[in-house]
């Protein structure tokens, strides 16, 4: 029993050396060893959610550290009954298998405790370098963000990545994170978003741990992976703890990520002393993929849904979806999803029905029809809207317009900017700002869902 206990405990300290110790504390400790013989091995899981996210995340590094011990065995994760009966779990072969030990109960954190309070976003899987398809609009960030990974990039450890939504900034980013993870440069890597650093400060100095925040990023973190630093437009407490954050990584030689959709000295209220800093290194643009880009990445994008789908359709909707990569996935997976649920051969014909709303919607939404809508549902007049005035009654209606805009049109920021008579900074800050609000579901939630449903149906 000791030797099996013993054994199990070199596992999982092997573990936590290879993983990030908030990962290794929210998903690694509570698994136990439930029964083990030479072709099985049974771990507990405390419920169904954290069985598929084992599953999903971790069952190769199981797998990986008991080939290292010399078992090359089959991993099965049992969820645990909330009071089951101590007894032996069967299991194939001759040798016994080991009591099963109730695990530790494990309950969602409430706000304030460690284990919520130290926990970062979870990289996606199957965002690494080989899943990336590089091409002409992507291939100096591609390798400006292996080679920061590899420690090889020349100057600051600081990599910018630039460009709008869609277009491969995260699949990047956590890229370089992974890498420098499993090539074992370092476990304490912390992914988050600018929204997430924000909203975790905040409730640091609601609970009175300022002080464990600041060690957390400040002197815990080998690697800071930050999403979306548009996000901390007029978040002056924010920027400038963020700035200090950002000289101890760098008098200690760490590595820092960003992502953006403008540039540092295009993005609003952004305080010179953080601004300085997300210039000092490298900044890497990734634009819009071109028609041959685009074949590629559908063509490695079919190949995990496991059905055939001939060449010019893949042309096909190269061809007609040509915004950003997400844009892409929406149109190959709902021609794969019609093939399987109406059981129908995937072609031409069936593609066509399938992009259709798509690509019409596009054509036929434009900024002066955006104008026209919401200045009739918000009872102001497009004079009005794009007038100097401050009135709340004005600037909401124009913030709303702009974000729609941005949503629903290609025009870059700048060209919606100038239709209303603003510089983009402002167009930035507006857009923004609405985003902001809907996560709130409340009267503008619904109001923008009312509105984007009218568009997107064609009943202006």
């Amino acid at each position: 029993m000791e030797n099996i206990e013993s054994f199990w405990t070199k596992i999982k300290s092997q573990i936590r050396q290879t993983i990030p110790d908030h990962s290794y504390r929210m998903w690694i400790d509570p698994v136990e060893l439930l029964a083990f013989d030479e072709n099985l091995v049974c771990l507990s899981a405390p419920n169904e959610f954290f069985t598929r996210r084992l599953k999903e995340n971790y069952l190769e590094v199981f797998q990986n550290e008991f080939v290292k011990l010399g078992q090359d065995v089959k991993i099965e994760f049992k969820t645990q009954e909330k009071n089951p009966k101590k007894k032996q779990v069967p299991v194939n072969g001759g040798y016994p298998a080991i009591p099963v030990k109730t695990p530790k109960a494990v309950q969602t954190a409430l706000p304030g405790f460690d284990s919520c309070f130290m926990n970062g976003r979870m990289m996606k899987k199957g965002y690494t370098f080989d899943d990336f398809v590089v091409g002409d609009n992507s291939s100096f960030a591609y390798s400006a963000s292996l080679s920061l990974a590899k420690g090889t990039i020349n100057g600051a450890g600081i990599l910018y990545l630039l460009g709008k939504t869609g277009l491969g900034k995260s699949h990047l980013s956590q890229a370089a994170g992974h890498h420098i993870i499993t090539s074992g440069l370092s476990s304490r890597v912390y992914y988050v978003t600018a929204e997430d650093f924000t909203n975790e400060m905040i409730l640091a100095l609601k609970t009175s741990r300022i002080e464990k925040f600041k060690e957390k990023y400040r002197t815990q973190c080998d690697v800071l992976i930050l999403e979306d630093i548009h996000f901390l437009a007029g978040k002056m407490a924010t920027q400038n703890e963020l700035a200090i954050t950002l000289d101890y990584l760098l008098d200690a030689d760490k590595k820092i990520i960003f992502s953006g959709c403008e540039r540092p000295d295009d993005i609003p209220k952004l305080n010179e002393q953080l601004k300085s800093r997300l210039s000092m290194g490298l900044i890497t643009e990734i634009s819009t993929p071109d028609f041959n880009t685009r074949v590629k990445i559908l063509k490695k994008k079919a190949e995990p849904l496991h059905c055939i789908i001939p060449t010019d359709v893949i042309e096909y909707i190269a061809q007609e979806l040509c915004d950003d990569v997400r844009q892409l996935e929406s149109g190959l997976f709902g021609v794969a999803a019609k093939s399987e649920i109406m059981k129908q051969n995937i072609d031409i014909h069936l593609a066509k029905s399938v992009l259709a709303n798509l690509t019409q919607q596009r054509k036929r939404i434009t900024i002066e029809l955006i104008k026209e809508l919401v200045c009739r549902e918000f009872a102001v007049t497009q004079k009005e809207i794009i007038s100097k005035s401050r009135k709340k009654k004005i600037v909401r209606p124009r913030q709303v317009a702009m974000f729609l805009a941005k949503k629903y049109t290609d025009l870059p920021i700048k060209k919606i900017g100038s239709s209303f008579k603003r510089y983009h900074a402002t167009a930035i800050y507006s857009v923004n700002a609405i985003e902001k609000e809907m996560k709130h579901k409340g009267v503008l939630f619904e109001q923008v869902s009312y509105l984007s449903e009218k568009l997107e149906s064609g009943k202006y």
